[in-house]
C-alpha cells in the first residue's frame, strides 16, 4: 500500500510542475510585445527641415546637455537619417560650429 501511495505521489507533483509556468515565461521580456506602434521620424515626410551642418539649431535638439550625440532610440528618428544627423554634427563640430 505504501508503495502505491508514493508512487501517486510523486505522479501529482510532476503533473503540477507541467502546468505551472516557469518564471521565465512570467516575465514580460520574454514574451511578444503586443502593442508595436510605429514612430514617425521628425527629419523625413513632408516639410521636414534638411539635416545639414549648417543648420545648427536643428543639430542642437539632437545633442545632451554634455554634448553627446543622442541615439535614435530616443528621439526616434529613422537610422538613414540617424547617420546623416551624427554626420553632420561631426562636420560642425570640426568646424567650431557647435
Amino acid at each position: 500500500m505504501k508503495r502505491q501511495e508514493r508512487s501517486t505521489m510523486v505522479k501529482k507533483r510532476n503533473s503540477n510542475k507541467k502546468n505551472k509556468q516557469s518564471n521565465f515565461a512570467k516575465l514580460s521580456i520574454f514574451q511578444p510585445n503586443k502593442y508595436k506602434f510605429k514612430k514617425n521620424c521628425p527629419l523625413s515626410g513632408k516639410g521636414a527641415p534638411i539635416v545639414d551642418y549648417k543648420n545648427i539649431k536643428l543639430l542642437k535638439k539632437y545633442i545632451s546637455e554634455n554634448g553627446k550625440i543622442l541615439p535614435s532610440r530616443i528621439t526616434s528618428i529613422s537610422q538613414k537619417k540617424q547617420r546623416l544627423l551624427s554626420l553632420s554634427i561631426r562636420r560642425a563640430r570640426n568646424l567650431a560650429l557647435i
